[in-house]
């Protein structure tokens, strides 16, 4: 049985879909989740399946507190579900490519320090793409740079308002994310 760590800084919709789709899997379990921010609804939704969490500050993140957790929870793969800091460098080399992200964007556009959810659609919008999607990719030291695992895209109308693109780009995290972790156990 594979063990999955989730780490999340928000509303926990992505973390949710992870564990229903491994809820009685006898490949693999969301053992843990953790959170930067103590009121996060993720815990919430941790607290509401009974898988165990925890939350953290910046400074213990620094400091460690990751690594040693999941190494001592014997932690096969740590997913990144709506988590906006910076992975530190100990954790990345504690766990080389062993630590996945999902992006609101087909990567290289849109990514880097300070794009995320809303801020991305409005993006797009703005540049008056034609299309968006997801991406998938392993976690290394910059921002969204990563060699990416997976891709879906979605068209972008002349008339989609960026709550219009969010929605369609959250139907294919719900539907991918899920399939493509249980690919990489």
């Amino acid at each position: 049985m594979k063990k999955i760590a989730i780490i999340a800084s928000g509303n926990g919709s992505n973390a949710e879909e992870i564990i229903n789709h491994f809820d009685g899997s006898s490949k693999a379990k969301v053992l843990t989740i953790a959170s930067n921010k103590k009121d996060a609804y993720v815990l919430e939704r941790a607290k509401n399946h009974e898988i165990p969490f925890f939350s953290f500050t910046r400074s213990e993140m620094e400091e460690g507190i990751l690594e040693k957790s999941f190494l001592e929870l014997g932690i096969d793969l740590i997913v990144l579900a709506g988590f906006l800091l910076k992975i530190p460098d100990g954790l990345i080399k504690k766990f080389p490519n062993r630590i996945i992200n999902i992006h609101p964007a087909l990567l290289p556009k849109f990514g880097g320090k300070g794009m995320y959810g809303m801020r991305v659609h409005e993006a797009v919008k703005e540049k008056g793409e034609k299309e968006t999607g997801i991406t998938i990719h392993y976690v290394n030291e910059k921002y969204d740079d990563g060699r990416v695992i997976f891709q879906e895209s979605v068209t972008v109308l002349d008339t989609d308002t960026p709550e219009d693109i969010a929605n369609k780009v959250h139907a294919l995290e719900y539907k991918y994310f899920p399939k493509v972790i249980e690919s990489l156990l």
